[in-house]
């Protein structure tokens, strides 16, 4: 093994957590915007239930 792969074989490793990185931060967006819809739909659900005749 030669210095210039484990040169490439750390920019590999650093390319992979960057990528997952990012990913981990598009999971926290996808599941904060679901809790928050979550609670609007709850909001008008019971708005609706509070205001039927």
């Amino acid at each position: 093994m030669t210095t210039h792969d484990t040169g490439r074989d750390r920019t590999e490793e650093q390319e992979r957590l960057a990528l997952e990185k990012k990913r981990e931060r598009y999971v926290w967006y996808y599941l904060g915007y679901f809790l928050f819809g979550i609670h609007i739909v709850a909001f008008v659900m019971i708005f609706a239930v509070r205001h039927a005749k």
